[in-house]
């Protein structure tokens, strides 16, 4: 049949992707790599030495999450091989019956190309955290109401983005609007590259529309900032001397039930020399946010550090960005028309209400195929 021969073609060509990604990979060298940590953790005194434990069960994780993601896409590739041989043997009781495996077919041909450019763009995260999970930190610019909406639609946005690709979110601070949205809030999110991919949503990001908090009907628009920090291990070596640190407490404002919202159990952390602030609130007790707070301020400087190839933390300044006009990354167009549009890399999408549903990919890919070719 014409169609199964399409299909065969379709999926023929994407044989040589695999393998080119096989090398990208570096297949064959993280499968010594993971005999030599599995020799390691076999050892009777590898549990003597805690550090070394900790550096080996981290790096064990992730290489058996790299073979185990490029050995799920040659399953795919072969399972859709036999999917298409039975096609051609098997005698179907009519034609719906047949079409309906077809587009089975056709499906799991789908899931492969799109498999295939994730396992691409992960080759691409080499950076120093770009395994590491991520702390995203959202602000409301100037507006009131209509800025802390668009806080919480992003804030939901990334939390179908991350439900998408089967990451853990937790929230560590979270401060409610007034009437409607939120003011600022910071979430973990956890899996394996989550901050390599999503560095690249970090930025100011404008939102056009018909406010639904205007009488009037008038279209606003609305900024709002996302930080995207590393979690950063507790062995990372970076020194914070406490003298430069400012603590407060505070009364929790967010949801977390009575213990939370009755005692002075939320943290703010201010590191003088740079303006930076962080805050946890989240946690059942004063020395949990404590600590998840002083995680969140190591992971800002390292990644501030990193970024200017600073070798000490005194040469650190804090970011000073504008939450307005002319520093947005992206603008989310509801009305007149509908666009989401990146400025950095000129990626489009009509569809506004797959991207506010966690449909980002896009962006995101665009932004380190970019970023890859030196073009940003």
């Amino acid at each position: 049949m014409l169609q199964i021969e399409d299909l065969k073609q379709e999926l023929q060509a994407q044989q040589p992707k695999i393998e080119y990604l096989k090398e990208a990979l570096g297949y064959e060298n993280l499968l010594k790599e993971k005999r030599e940590l599995d020799e390691q953790a076999a050892k009777p005194d590898f549990w003597n030495d805690v550090e070394n434990t900790k550096q080996v069960l981290k790096q064990q994780k992730l290489v058996n999450e790299k073979i185990g993601s490029y050995d799920e896409l040659v399953t795919m590739y072969e399972d859709a091989q036999t999917m298409l041989e039975l096609a051609e043997e098997e005698e179907f009781a009519n034609e719906e019956e047949q079409e309906a495996f077809l587009q089975d077919i056709k499906k799991n041909i789908r899931d492969i190309v799109d498999k295939i450019e994730e396992e691409k763009l992960s080759a691409l995260l080499s950076g120093e955290f770009d395994a590491n999970n991520a702390i995203l930190t959202f602000h409301a610019g100037a507006g009131g109401t209509e800025a802390q909406d668009w806080v919480q639609m992003l804030y939901r946005m990334y939390a179908r983005w991350s439900e998408r690709h089967h990451f853990k979110v937790k929230v560590l601070d979270y401060l409610a609007g007034e009437e409607a949205g939120i003011k600022s809030a910071s979430i973990l999110i956890t899996g394996t590259n989550a901050y390599g991919f999503l560095k690249s949503e970090h930025g100011v990001h404008r939102l056009v529309r018909i406010s639904p908090f205007d009488a009037s009907g008038r279209r606003q628009t609305s900024f709002a900032s996302l930080e995207v920090m590393p979690e950063i291990d507790d062995d990372y070596d970076i020194e914070i001397n406490p003298a430069d640190l400012k603590v407060d407490t505070y009364r929790s404002g967010g949801a977390g039930g009575q213990h939370v919202n009755k005692t002075e159990s939320a943290i703010r952390i201010t590191h003088i020399p740079t303006g930076v602030v962080v805050a946890c609130q989240n946690e059942r007790s004063q020395h949990q946010n404590r600590e998840v707070a002083m995680k969140m301020l190591k992971a800002k400087l390292a990644q501030i550090k990193e970024k200017e190839h600073l070798k000490k933390i005194e040469d650190i300044k804090g970011e000073q960005q504008q939450i307005g006009w002319g520093s947005q990354i992206r603008s989310y167009v509801f009305m007149p028309y509908t666009l989401v549009k990146d400025h950095r890399t000129n990626c489009e999408s009509g569809n506004i209400g797959a991207v506010m549903d966690g449909d980002i990919d896009q962006f995101i890919n665009a932004y380190l195929k970019a970023a890859s070719l030196g073009e940003l």
